[in-house]
Parts: structure tokens; sequence; C-alpha cells
């Protein structure tokens, strides 16, 4: 038997407690945003991988589902490592892939870029860091491939930096990176030169790194290499034929568009190029497609359509490579009646269209559509907009295995299937929803009411979700929050005394962004008393459901009881952070920099109440889902808790500083867990106490990231004992499951000062979708765009929360 020492025992109990939680998607399905890009290993059948602009890294499986692997890098301060700008295989070894990671090149993002590594296909990475910053969900996202491994030899890597940063080059594998000096072309390329706030001002850069494997080699490399670059000159394709020693212009190239893509199709000696007016991913009204002739070095023009047909340009763009001469193309962005995509069979000699007009308003479908493994597309999307075969189509590729199998992605999902060839005989191909695995979806608000729906998810560009059982976890909804369907919703909350009852706010100016259901969740009706001037921010649902309070994004606290129209509440600042007790009706709260406010006349007027000690900034808070009075509060030095209906408030641990979203769930027996993120003593990330916030485990654990923890969202189950649920900005709904007890890592209960006020008493007052339709009538029917983007920060003067939002930027997840 050991006998530690004195030191040895004070280690162990400072040492982090973390508790056993395995960490799963909650399945939405279908992936919920864009996939900018998709890459097929050259030589090992079955491997291939998605890359998104901020969830990071996906890889294939067999059976056409996605598993994502890149959840351990994303850490607090490494959130933007889920931003993917480009991602390489190395032809020589289908065990690994590389990715240049980093979210954004100006403000938002503090961290300069990245080239990760992995020699297992993900399963664990290593990472060099750039001394630039790489931009995954910035403007022209969705070119490439900027990164690229020799094919003749895998030690050697390159990389095409945004911001005119140039070309980079590895010689040992991707461990470190110099500039390529010889390469002078920067991509000078900015969406608006003017725009202030660094996101559409920045120079795009390099757009693809392609290796013509056809050259032969120099000194070991191989010989030819095209780069693509951000302008649209005669100068915006690059070669060098002596392995990037010296580069030069292709002659002859056309200087009117951008390059998107370039792909090599080795048998023919050709290289194939997709070029729009725009960089995309969301603009492009005109363009062309072109195959440049290697060896006689000739370009053609081979756009499949002209004239008034030619109203988009090209993005996407497969290359059979068992199939010399057989491509298919997509419009880049063809906003109505829908996106269209070009079979040629004789290198773009001649096309024939996936669709096309009989006698307008009439279309002829070539294909039919599933959404099978996510029906929630067909009932949310496909039904309800002309867009069936989607928007901003930059990624489109052709299995380099298989013929028939194809991928492509849009804003909101993963399309593609494995009966391609049927469009060269019956011209009648199936198009399925293949993003079984992707979870993109940024998630702005969840609850969890007891005795009602397990989950209430709130997510930007898809609406929502409602999840009625924990059963229903694991299965994609049937449908989105509908009628009305909100491009995002930004928050949802239950009434805690009448739990079928929900409300939910949305963001799109000029409809009424406020909903309400009587059954849960399962269906939705506008509510009236809104204007459609009033958007975003948080909403609070008293406890009889009588009355909504609303802390908007731009027009402050609003308040509505029985349907009636909204009217401001003076007596809270703009921005507010709100909360409902769930028992007592009359009651509500309010947060604002160090104050906490408590209303006793439902919400019609607010008064200053308990002192939050030391505290700067309120960033949560929640009132016990059972328990009338009992209200904890987040703020920049922890958790403070009150049974008195914030008359007063207790500091619930010194272990738990710098917290952000906190959440209450069903624990063991008649227990409630409180869960919360803030920093520990592992560290900033998600933390969960048992008893009562006197002490906290971590139950996030070193593999599991969640991005930024100030952007997360946290609900406990109400329902499910030990059952946690965290939103992420990117990376969809994660949820784990265990037991917490006392003795972990936290520290006393400390007192602080209180202000007295009155005692409030309670009052009680089908599986499968297909689309088989061979005609279509067009209709007209639009949809807002929004973006939702990430800022780091670490407190808030205000005490509001980020909303990680800017407006109008086009889609950053994909809705139309």
């Amino acid at each position: 038997m050991k006998l530690f020492t004195a030191t040895e025992l004070l280690l162990a109990a400072a040492a982090p407690i973390h508790a056993a939680y395995t960490w799963q998607n909650v399945k939405i399905g279908g992936g919920g945003g864009f996939v900018p890009g998709f890459v097929f290993h050259p030589k090992t059948k079955g491997v291939a991988y998605a890359r998104t602009d901020i969830g990071g890294l996906y890889r294939l499986n067999s059976d056409d589902s996605w598993t994502a692997v890149t959840d351990s890098i994303a850490d607090n301060s490494n959130w933007s490592k889920w931003g993917v700008d480009a991602v390489a295989l190395d032809p020589q070894d289908a065990n690994k892939v590389y990715a240049a990671v980093g979210s954004y090149t100006n403000s938002w993002d503090p961290n300069n870029g990245a080239i990760i590594r992995s020699s297992d296909k993900g399963a664990t990475w290593s990472s060099t860091s750039l001394s630039f910053k790489v931009g995954g969900n910035m403007p022209g996202r969705g070119t490439g491939e900027r990164l690229a491994v020799d094919p003749a030899n895998s030690k050697i890597l390159y990389f095409g930096a945004r911001s005119g940063n140039g070309l980079w080059k590895s010689a040992d594998g991707g461990v470190t990176f110099t500039k390529v000096s010889s390469f002078t072309a920067k991509g000078s390329f900015a969406p608006d030169p003017s725009d202030t706030n660094g996101y559409n001002n920045d120079p795009q850069g390099l757009t693809f790194v392609t290796f013509d494997s056809t050259s032969g080699t120099t000194s070991g490399a191989t010989s030819r290499i095209f780069v693509g670059t951000a302008d649209n000159t005669t100068s915006s394709l690059w070669v060098t034929e002596d392995a990037g020693t010296t580069w030069s212009a292709v002659a002859g190239q056309p200087g009117t568009y951008f390059p998107h893509k370039g792909v090599l199709q080795p048998t023919e000696k050709a290289l194939y190029l997709t070029y729009s007016d725009g960089t995309g991913p969301y603009d492009g009204t005109l363009g062309a497609v072109y195959r440049y002739d290697i060896t006689a070095r000739t370009w053609k023009n081979i756009t499949p359509v002209s004239g008034s047909d030619l109203y988009f340009g090209f993005g996407g763009i497969g290359v059979d490579m068992l199939k010399p001469g057989t491509i298919v193309v997509a419009s880049l962005n063809s906003w109505w009646p829908d996106a269209q995509l070009f079979r040629s069979t004789d290198s773009g000699t001649t096309w024939s269209r996936l669709w096309e007009w009989t006698s307008y308003p009439n279309m002829n479908l070539y294909y039919s559509q599933s959404a099978a493994k996510a029906p929630w597309v067909k009932t949310g999307f496909l039904d309800v907009d002309t867009k069936d075969l989607g928007w901003m189509i930059e990624s489109l590729v052709i299995d380099p295995f298989d013929s028939d199998h194809w991928l492509y992605a849009t804003g909101l999902t993963v399309f593609g299937g494995h009966d391609l060839t049927k469009w060269d005989t019956t011209h009648n191909i199936t198009i399925q929803v293949l993003a079984d695995g992707i979870e993109e979806f940024a998630v702005l608000g969840l609850a969890s009411a007891p005795g009602g729906s397990e989950l209430l998810a709130a997510v930007g560009d898809d609406s929502g979700f409602t999840f009625a059982s924990s059963s229903a976890l694991k299965t994609s909804p049937q449908k989105p929050w509908m009628d009305p369907i909100f491009s995002s919703s930004t928050s949802v909350d239950y009434a805690g005394a009448s739990v079928k009852n929900v409300v939910r706010v949305g963001n799109t100016a000029g409809t009424q962004q406020v909903a309400v259901s009587s059954d849960g969740g399962a269906s939705w009706n506008i509510y009236y008393g809104a204007d459609t001037s009033m958007t975003g921010g948080t909403v609070a649902y008293s406890a009889n459901a009588d009355t909504i309070l609303w802390s908007t994004s731009a027009n402050g606290v609003q308040r509505s009881q029985y349907s009636s129209s909204f009217t401001s509440v003076s007596s809270l600042p703009a921005t507010a952070v709100i909360a409902s007790d769930k028992q007592n009706n009359t009651v509500f709260y309010g947060g604002y920099s160090s104050t906490f406010y408590v209303s006793k006349d439902t919400g019609s007027t607010f008064a200053k109440a308990g002192a939050l000690t030391g505290a700067t900034a309120v960033r949560d808070i929640v009132a016990h889902p059972k328990i009338a009075g009992e209200v904890w509060v987040s703020t920049d030095v922890g958790i403070f808790r009150s049974t008195d209906y914030g008359a007063s408030f207790t500091k619930v641990s010194t272990a738990l500083t710098n917290t952000y979203q906190i959440a209450l769930g069903l624990g063991s027996g008649s227990n409630w867990n409180v869960y919360a993120f803030g920093t520990g003593s592992a560290g900033p990330r998600l933390y969960g106490s048992g008893d009562t916030g006197a002490t906290w485990t971590d139950i996030q654990g070193a593999s599991q990231g969640f991005g930024a923890i100030d952007s997360c969202k946290l609900a406990g189950s109400s329902n499910t004992a030990g059952q946690v649920f965290v939103g992420t900005n990117g990376r969809g709904v994660l949820y784990a499951s265990g037991s917490l007890s006392s003795g972990g890592t936290g520290g006393s209960t400390t007192s602080t000062t209180t202000t007295s006020r009155t005692t409030l008493s309670t009052t009680t007052t089908k599986a499968t979708t297909t689309i088989t339709t061979t005609s279509k009538v067009a209709t007209t029917t639009t949809k807002a765009t929004t973006t939702t983007v990430k800022t780091t920060t670490t407190t808030s003067a205000s005490g509001s929360t980020p909303t990680g939002t800017v407006p109008q930027f086009g889609v950053s997840e994909g809705f139309s």
C-alpha cells in the first residue's frame, strides 16, 4: 500500500475531476449549413472529406453518412479552427489529411490561421501555426482547393493564402511553411474595398492550387502546377513548369471573370475551369466554363449556355476520372427559379440540362428528389420554395472510383446520388439528401420543458426544431418550425406552469417575428401582438402563458399580454438579459451590467433587487423549473443564487468564475443539477454540479470542443436525469448524460451583501419522403438572407450576451 505525501494529497485535491460524459449530436440531420468543398482520395476508394465554413471537417463513411473529425481541436481559445478554408489529401497515403483552418481574416478572429495534419484520417491532429489569418467563413470560401499535396512527393504541400499573403510551401509534410518568393501574384479582389468592418474589404488571395500529375518531375517534385488567383484579368491563372522555381501567367487565358475551380483530367491532359463575375458564395450573375488543353496550350470556351440563358456564374465542377470527357457543372447562384446543372460527355462540346422550360411557367424535371434521411428539408424547404436544387453550389464532385456516385452542396444541405450515369440514358436521376451526420447548425437558443418537450432548439438559417422526447433525439425531425418559418429563430421559452405553451422570436425584419405554440412546439401560429419592425434578441414567457417579455435586438425590452401590441418596458435597459419565474405568473427577472431587476406585475415595471457583489456583467438568468422564487444568475465573477425572488443573493462557489450560459437540469432523485460555462480548475469549459453549486466537475473533457464558450447555448434536461444539451456555433446541438455528486473541484459557499425586498407569493393559477414529379410550375417564393459569424468576447460592459451575428453578408450557414 502506497503512502501519499502531504504534497501529493494537495495536488490530487486540486486536480480537476472529469466525469465520464460521452458527447453525441442531437440528430437534426440534413447538414444545415454551407459545405464549400469536397475532396475524394484519388487512389483509394471510399476516402473523402467535406469541409464546412464554421463546423469543421467531416469524413465520409461507407453508408453515405459523415463523421465529424475536428471536434477536439476547437476549444474556447481555438474556436476559429472550425472554419475550414481548404482541405488536401496525400495521393500516396490515404491516411493523411491536411486542412487550412481559421474563420476570419479581420478583427473578429483574434487568432492566426493554421495548417492541421493527421496521419490517421482525422482521429488525431497536429497543428502548424501560420503568421497570418485564414478565412474559412470569409467571402470566396467556396473556391479552391487552396491547399494541395504534391502527387509525386508527399513532403511537399502548397497553400494559397488570402489577404495578399501569396503562395506558401512546405517541404517537410506540413510541419513548416515558407513563402514562395518567386510567386508574386496576390489575388487583389475584394468585394467592397470601402467596407470598414473588414469582412468585404479584404483581398481574397489565391483561389486554388492544382498539380499536373502528368507533367513528370523536377528534382523529385511535380514539374507543372497551376494556381488561380482572385483576379478577373488575363493573369488570374498561373503556371510553373519547373516545380515552383519560376512562374508565369498562362498564355491566352480569358480575363473577364474570376476563376473558382481548376480540376485536372489526367487522361485528357486537360484542365477544366469554372468562372464567375463574383467570387461567391452568394453572388455571380455571369460566368463561363473553359477547357485548357495542356499539351496544345489552347483554350476552349465550353460554357453550356449563352444569351438570355446565361444569367449566373459557375461554381462547382465534377470531372469523371473513369470516363474522360464527362463533366458536370453547376450554376453558382440561380436565385430563380432554381439552380441549373449541366452534363457533358464530350469534353464540353455539347451539354444537357437537369431541367428545362416547356411552356412557361411549366418545367420538365429530369430528376426525382428524396429527403428520406432528413424529412424536414422537404417539408420546410423543397415543398415551399422554387429552389429544389439549391443555391451557392461551389462544391460538386464525382467519385473517382464510381461514375454513378456524386455529391454537391448548397447553402442548406448536401445533395447527391448513386445513379448519375442515368443522366446519359434515361435522363432521369435520383437526387438524395446525403448530409447524414453533418450537423453544421448555429444554435441560438435551447430549452427543455419539465413534463413537456425534451428539447426546443432555435437555430440560425433553418428556423428551429422540436424534439418531443429523449428518444426523438436520434431521429431527424419531420419538419422545422413553420407557420411561420423564420430564417433564424434567436430565442425560445416555455411557460413553466403550462409547459405545452411555447414562444419563439426571429430575426427577419418586415414580418412578425414572434410565434407561439400550444402543443409543445409541434405546431405554431403567428403572435399578432408583434409588429413587423422588431426582431432578434431573447424572449421570456410568463408561467401561465399570458405575457411575453421580449428583449429585442434594436427596440429595447418590450411586453405584450393577452396578444395585445407590444409596448416598451422603460424600467429595463435595452438588451437586458431577461427570464420569467417558472411557477409564479406575476414575476419576471432582468439583468444589465451589475444590476439585477425584478418585476412583480408581469413585466410591466421592474425595480432593482439584490446585489451581485463584485459583478459587472450579467450574462444569463435561469429560474428553477419547479420552484417559485429560485433564480440563478451568471456573471463575470461567477454564479449567484437566490431563493427569495432575487431579494438577496449568495455566490454559490469561488471555484467557477467568469461564467456565461447556465442551466438547471433534472438530477438524481429529487435533486436538480446545475450546468455552467465558465472558468474552473480545468480552464474555460463546461462544468456541472450536483450539490447546488457547492462543487463543480468538468463534464466537457479534453477531447470534446464546443468552440468559444461565450457563444454556446445550454439547457439541462427537465425530463431525463443527468442529461445536458450544448448548442454550438456551427456543430449543432451536442448532448450527453452522466451522474454528478458532491466532492468535485468547488469551494465553500460564500455569502454576499443583500438588499431586502418584499417576499412574493406563488400563484398557481411518415418516415420516407420522396419527390417524383416530372413537371413543375415555377413560383417566385424567396427568403431573406442572414449570416452567422463569431466574435470572441470575454466581458460584456452592458451585461448582454454577444449574439455573434452581423447583418446581411449573405448566407453563412446557408438559408436563402
